[in-house]
């Protein structure tokens, strides 16, 4: 399904905060379910959607600070279930309306090398549980995105 023709499912914006993240869990495996995965499929659909959502949510703040949207888009066909999760830059176009936040705090060097090996991390467990993954990031454009798909054995 990497370049197939899929239909479109549906779209869900959510605010980039660790909160909302059970939210896209949970639409990710209500689709998984209703095209036929099994319960182990529909599991490793869960923790490569929680990975994606978690990664795209820690690069946003590190390029644009806190107020980003996470935007999940699936799709399907008779092969399987295509997943983007696009982090929109606040005050973008498509973005949600700002929520209230705290004052940004600074970033140690530590704690920069920490976030890249938990974002290592993090990609290296989305391969474990999807059939194809991708990663980009284009801060020039402010564009981060995940796009995994996960294959329907039959």
């Amino acid at each position: 399904m990497p370049d197939a023709e899929a239909s479109g499912l549906t779209e869900l914006k959510i605010p980039a905060k660790t909160e909302f993240i059970g939210l896209a869990k949970r639409v990710a495996t209500s689709l998984g379910g209703l095209l036929g995965f099994d319960l182990e499929q529909i599991d490793e659909l869960s923790i490569a959607v929680t990975q994606a959502c978690g990664g795209a949510i820690e690069a946003a703040q590190e390029a644009w600070g806190p107020g980003a949207t996470l935007k999940l888009s699936f799709a399907s066909d008779d092969r399987g279930l295509a997943v983007e999760v696009d982090a929109i830059a606040p005050r973008s176009r498509e973005a949600l309306p700002p929520m209230r936040r705290p004052a940004p705090q600074a970033r140690s060097v530590e704690r920069n090398a920490e976030a890249e090996i938990q974002r290592a991390l993090e990609m290296a467990m989305i391969r474990l549980f999807v059939d194809d993954f991708r990663h980009q990031v284009d801060t020039g454009r402010r564009h981060i995105r995940y796009r995994m798909v996960k294959y329907l054995v039959s």
